[in-house]
């Protein structure tokens, strides 16, 4: 079984350091989990999350040209929910949109914009006048 990028398969976890964990995968090549690719959340301790000898699924996400296999977790994970929200949405009937009845006018809408401006403008000026000057200033 030849690695492409993209490709997701099933590893085996065969070590882990505080940077990542190493797969080792179908093909008998070892490729590194980046403590980053781990989950969704923030990893602090990568030992939370995985142990030796877990069966995980990854993804390939490069393959340099010295060996060297970046995998994922995370976007593999992903990939599945993302083609299982396709397969309920694919399943479910479409529903029909209600027309939506416009709720205020345009000059209603520039109304409520040119109030909004205007109460930010003098908070503005209420907000910068008092510290304007410094030491330095000449008060007259």
């Amino acid at each position: 079984m030849s690695i492409e990028v993209g490709s997701k398969c099933q590893g085996k976890v065969t070590g882990i350091t505080n940077f990542g964990a190493f797969v080792e995968l179908p093909s008998g090549s070892t490729g590194l989990v980046h403590i980053s690719e781990v989950a969704d959340s923030y990893v602090k301790d990568i030992n939370e999350f995985l142990t030796v000898g877990d069966e995980v699924t990854v993804k390939v996400m490069n393959v340099e040209k010295d060996g060297k296999i970046g995998l994922s977790i995370r976007k593999a994970k992903a990939s599945e929910e993302g083609a299982k929200k396709a397969e309920r949405t694919a399943r479910q009937p479409v529903k029909p949109r209600r027309k939506e009845q416009p709720s205020l006018s345009f000059e209603d809408k520039m109304n409520r914009f040119l109030k909004d401006s205007e109460e930010r403008l003098s908070s503005l000026k209420r907000n910068t006048e008092s510290k304007r000057g410094g030491r330095n200033t000449k008060r007259g």
